[in-house]
This record gives C-alpha cells, sequence and structure tokens, in this order.
C-alpha cells in the first residue's frame, strides 16, 4: 500500500472533518483534495465501528480514476475497496455490496437508484453508510442527484431520523451562483453549505505553501477582427430568410438575430409550436432554419468548410414527401454550388483560424515538449478543429500529434477509449488534446504549459488554467467579470468563515426550512403536471411526418429502467431498415437493425435501435420497440 503523505495544508483543511464534524474542503485544482479526502476516510475506517464510506462522483470516469489513483492505492491492501458503476454487477445488488465493503466509490444516480429502490439487496439507507464524500459538490443544486441525495438527509435530519452519516464535501469553486455582489454571493455559498449540511474549510496556516505547490497561470488574451467580408455567412442568411417568407411567420412570432444563440432557441421552441398545433410547415421549416443557423455558429468559429459541410451533410440525409419538403430540399440544391463555391474562397476565411494556428506554431515551434490542451464548446468543433490540425501541413511541421477528448455515450468515446487516449498525453505519445468541457472539471489530466480556450465563454466556477483566446471584445469583458466573480468567490467564503458558529448555523438551518418547503411545493406543482392529461389522451408522433404512431397508454417501464411500446398493433407504424454497426460487443444484446416510419414515403430512421434481445424477452421483441425520435 502507497504510503499517504500529505501537505501541511492539506492536513490543515482536514482537521475539522478529522473530528467528526461535515465539512466542505475548498481547495484549487491541483491542489490534493481527494488526497485530502482519502486521508478523512482512512482516519475514519482505523476509528468508527464498522465504519462504511461511499465516494459520490458525478461523471462515470471518475469512478475508476478516483478509485484506482487514491482510494484503492493507499487503502486497498487494508481494507476492501470497490468501484461501482453503471456497467458494474454489483450495482444491482447494492445494498448488499455495501454490506460486504468498506469503501465504495461511485456515481450518485447509483446510490439514490438503491435509496429509492425497496428490493432488499438492492436497498440503502443513508443510515448504513458512516461517512459520505461527495466529488464536486457544488453541483448540490437545482434537481441533481447531489441535491435529491442531500434534501434526504436534511429531512431526516430535521425529522431526527437518525443514524446519518458524516458528510465531506470536496470543491475547487463554490462559485457565485451568477451573483455579482458580496451579500448576494454569500447568500449563494450559504446555499451549498445548507444542501451539504456542512461548514466550508480552506488554508489560512499555508497559503504560501499552497501558492507554491498550485502556481496560478499566466492568462492571456488575443483579440482578432472580424471578416472584413463574409460571403458565405451572407448567402446563408439570405437563404433563411426564403424559408421565413416561404413558411408565412405567425404575427406573434418574432425571431432574433440569425447566427446567435437566442435564434437557435427561438427555432427549437418554434418547431415545438409548430408539431403540437399539427403545423408540418411550421416545423419542418424550424427544423431546417436551425441548422442553417448552426452553420453560421460554425462559421464564425472555425472553417467556412466546416459550416458548408455540415448542411451538406444533413440535406444527404433528408428525403422529401411534399410541398413543404421539396422546396426545402430544392433551395439547398439549387445554392448548393454557390456554397461550395465561397466555402473554399481563401480571401474570406476565418482569420481566428489564423490565430489559433499562430498561437499553436508559438507553442510548439519555440518549445519542442509543449504539452496542452485545446478546449472548444461542441463535439462537433472538437472534430472539426482535429481535421483541420491534421490536414495543417505547418501544424504537423510542427510536431504536433493530437487526439480529441469527448463525452462518453450516443456513439462517441468510451470510458476505455477516454482513458487511452489519457495514458498516451500522459506517457507523451500524444502531446495536444482538443476537448470539450468533459476534461476542465476533476478528470486526471497531467499537467501542460498551455490552455487555450478557443470560442468559448467560461464561467466563474470553469478553471482558467492558462492562456484563453477569447473571441471578441464583448468575449474579453465576460472574461475580466469572470476574473471578478472569482475574486468575489474568494471574499464570500471568507464572509462566511467569519461568521460566528452560531449565526452560521441558524443561517443555515433557515435556508433549510425554506429549501424544503420550496421542494414540496414544486412536488406538488410536477405532480399536478403529470396528472394534466390522461395517458390515453397523449399522442407520439413521428418527427418528420407528424403522424401520430402511439399514445401515452402504450409505453409502460419495464424492470424499471427502460421504457418500452408494448402494444403489438405498433409493429404497423414501422419498418425494418439496415443493419446497426457498433464499434463495440456487448454480452446480453446485440444490435439489430434501424426502424423507420411507414407512413407513405416518410422512411424517417428512428433513433432507437430493434434490439435483438438475448434474454427473456427475447419472444417479445416486436413489442419492446419504443419509437424515441418523437414528440409528445
Amino acid at each position: 500500500m502507497a504510503e499517504l503523505n500529505l501537505h501541511a495544508y492539506q492536513e490543515e483543511v482536514a482537521q475539522r472533518a478529522l473530528q467528526g464534524e461535515n465539512i466542505i474542503i475548498w481547495l484549487p485544482t491541483g491542489g490534493g483534495k481527494t488526497r485530502a479526502a482519502v486521508y478523512v476516510a482512512q482516519r475514519h475506517l482505523e476509528t468508527k465501528p464498522r465504519a462504511k464510506v461511499v465516494v459520490l462522483v458525478n461523471m462515470v470516469h471518475l469512478v475508476e480514476q478516483h478509485c484506482s489513483k487514491e482510494f484503492d492505492l493507499f487503502l486497498g491492501k487494508q481494507y476492501k475497496v470497490l468501484p461501482v458503476t453503471g456497467d458494474s454487477d454489483e450495482k444491482d445488488f447494492f445494498g448488499k455490496v455495501l454490506r460486504k465493503t468498506d469503501l465504495i466509490v461511485c456515481t450518485a444516480q447509483i446510490l439514490y437508484n438503491s435509496m429509492i429502490n425497496a428490493e432488499e439487496d438492492k436497498h440503502v439507507e443513508l443510515s448504513d453508510i458512516t461517512l459520505l464524500i461527495i466529488d464536486e459538490c457544488h453541483h448540490t443544486h437545482k434537481d441533481s442527484v447531489y441535491s435529491k441525495i442531500m434534501s434526504c438527509y436534511v429531512e431526516k435530519k430535521m425529522k431526527n431520523q437518525g443514524p446519518l452519516p458524516q458528510i465531506l464535501g470536496l470543491t475547487a469553486s463554490p462559485g457565485t451562483g451568477g451573483k455579482k455582489t458580496l451579500e448576494t454571493a454569500m447568500e449563494h455559498v450559504l446555499t451549498i453549505c445548507a444542501n451539504m449540511d456542512s461548514a466550508i474549510v480552506s488554508t489560512k496556516n499555508y497559503l504560501p505553501e499552497l501558492k507554491q505547490k498550485v502556481p496560478r497561470p499566466r492568462k492571456e488574451f488575443e483579440i482578432t477582427e472580424k471578416r472584413p467580408v463574409d460571403p458565405l455567412g451572407d448567402h446563408i442568411k439570405w437563404m433563411m430568410l426564403q424559408i421565413h417568407e416561404f413558411m408565412d411567420l405567425p404575427r406573434d412570432v418574432h425571431l432574433r438575430e440569425c447566427g446567435t444563440q437566442e435564434y437557435e432557441q427561438d427555432v427549437v421552441e418554434l418547431e415545438k409550436r409548430g408539431v403540437s398545433e399539427n403545423n408540418r410547415v411550421m416545423a419542418r421549416c424550424a427544423l431546417h432554419l436551425r441548422q442553417y443557423n448552426d452553420a453560421l455558429l460554425i462559421n464564425d468559429t472555425l472553417r467556412m468548410i466546416d459550416a458548408y459541410n455540415s448542411l451538406r451533410d444533413f440535406y444527404a440525409n433528408t428525403t422529401a414527401m411534399d410541398g413543404t419538403d421539396f422546396f426545402l430540399v430544392g433551395l439547398f440544391e439549387e445554392n448548393q454550388v454557390e456554397l461550395s463555391r465561397l466555402a473554399i474562397d481563401p480571401s474570406c476565411e476565418n482569420p481566428k483560424m489564423a490565430k489559433l494556428e499562430s498561437t499553436l506554431l508559438e507553442q510548439f515551434g519555440t518549445k519542442k515538449d509543449s504539452k496542452g490542451i485545446l478546449f472548444t464548446k461542441t463535439r462537433k468543433s472538437v472534430h472539426c478543429l482535429y481535421e483541420w490540425i491534421l490536414g495543417n501541413a505547418a501544424l504537423q511541421g510542427a510536431g504536433i500529434n493530437a487526439a480529441k477528448l469527448i463525452g462518453a455515450g450516443n456513439g462517441n468515446m468510451t470510458q476505455n477509449e477516454q482513458g487511452e487516449t489519457i495514458r498516451n498525453f500522459r506517457n507523451h505519445f500524444l502531446n495536444l488534446l482538443i476537448a470539450t468541457s468533459i476534461a476542465e472539471e476533476g478528470l486526471d489530466i497531467p499537467e501542460c504549459n498551455f490552455v487555450v480556450r478557443y470560442g468559448l465563454l467560461t464561467n466563474d466556477i470553469a478553471q482558467l488554467q492558462a492562456s484563453g483566446r477569447a473571441r471578441a471584445p464583448d468575449s474579453l469583458r465576460r472574461e475580466l467579470l469572470n476574473e471578478h466573480l472569482e475574486e468575489l468567490t474568494k471574499k464570500a467564503v471568507a464572509k462566511v468563515q467569519e461568521m460566528n458558529d452560531y449565526d452560521f448555523r441558524q443561517k443555515v438551518s433557515q435556508v433549510q426550512r425554506e429549501a424544503m418547503i420550496c421542494r414540496r411545493l414544486a412536488e406538488q406543482k410536477k405532480d399536478a403536471r403529470r396528472h394534466r392529461f390522461a395517458a390515453a389522451n397523449v399522442q407520439l408522433k413521428c418527427r418528420n411526418c407528424l403522424k401520430s404512431v402511439a399514445f401515452g397508454s402504450d409505453i409502460q417501464l419495464v424492470e424499471g429502467a427502460h421504457y418500452v411500446n408494448i402494444n403489438p398493433e405498433f409493429k404497423r407504424e414501422f419498418k425494418v431498415g439496415g443493419a446497426i454497426v457498433l464499434p463495440r460487443q456487448f454480452e446480453d444484446w446485440e444490435p439489430g437493425r434501424k426502424i423507420l416510419c411507414n407512413n407513405g414515403n416518410c422512411n424517417k430512421v428512428c433513433l432507437a435501435f430493434l434490439l435483438l434481445i438475448l434474454s427473456k424477452f427475447q419472444s417479445k421483441i416486436v413489442q419492446y420497440v419504443l419509437c424515441s425520435n418523437t414528440h409528445s
């Protein structure tokens, strides 16, 4: 077992937890919060009779990371330490597993599912746990799983329904909740303390050691001018206006500026309205307008050819079934040659890409051992930037060896692929990661000497680890505001820490009582909405042709996990298409074929797979198909 040695500042923040208090440890990223938690867990296991420790994380990939690199590494030889995820068999017997294990690292959802499951082998009570460690505990807000677990904790405490576990929270930044004054920022920090039923602790006596261990990075801002002319963007906007005129927008609809997030919100709501009103012209036009708006957003941040390709790929998979579709598809086909010509005009290329190229060349050209992370907003932009780097002779000549790092699920990276990418980065086989926000919080990524935040506005919780790259003067003002919010967080935490114990406890209790009342009111409203319509009166429609294909009463929950259509007549609404090919295999089922809408020539591919279940449901395969690509 590895020897557990702490820095003085880590020992300082852990002291009150060692005395049995509920504590939130606040240390910056890289400060060793998890190592301090391991120390608390070790002492707890040594001194608490029948100790049971559960470590909660908010992302699946953190389970194995925290277990293998921290808790099992230091405690595994003396205690039984076990990681549990949705892929683990142990999740199905979590209550039984907990009784036989000293320390479990799992996602919060695993614990919550066990808390609400009545089966003996699966069920867990908070009283079964003696120490509950919550990683990234600033996520204990709104309707998150963390919040549900801690709401149960607080309610049991207020009703004196004990015993309850000791709470240890970990955070790199509680944030300000978007508040911009010291008083309101204090309220936000107190709310987190109330949600966690904990005081917040940071180092006071060993700040110089902490600053030496986690030095503050140097931050730079690079501002690029807008294109003097943008013929591709102008042409896309003209095409969008043609769609506006075709759909004859209702007088109460006011779409905001094209090429903005606000416009995207508007057309999303417009599509929903079209579906609810059975207005296919409105619904289909809104869907296509969103694609054009996405192209404008890509054009603003990435290459023009990326924007064109996004439209080309969309229309390559779009078929026409009525006059609306013929107009929309025809509009693109009539302008496709012009769009493709404009997209390769070098005189109008995005200047931000040139600035990004020079930034990367500066880092890798002068420092042969450079390692960095390029953060961007969407998975689409990760793929585009990766392809751009691979095809850029200058960047390849500078020795850049890049890889993508994006979230798991939906056909993206698996947890194993994420782990392999990070190992290759750590071992210097890779020197640049192109990542979405998955790499910003909690993921174990080795130190690097630069970080580029490309076209990405941050919030006050996101860690600004190195050189930021803003996209416009407004972005610069936003980044400077974020710096102010970081300082405001420190002041707010300091003010909360200065409160005397009585006043702090009184305030926390008040916030907890108010939160409990608000939760009950919210549950009543949610229940009322849930029963507003009878299930038999709720229709599920094909998103493409708007034909009703099922009713809410056809959908049932199987094994507490899968929503399925149990109506045997549902098979008339779809037809079987091509085979599904997945990059991985599973032990208990194999993919079958796509299902398509059977209404005329609609042929819309459903997002759900027609699964060949190799289990007790195999004989009922036709019934167990959910048409997930629908609106209700």
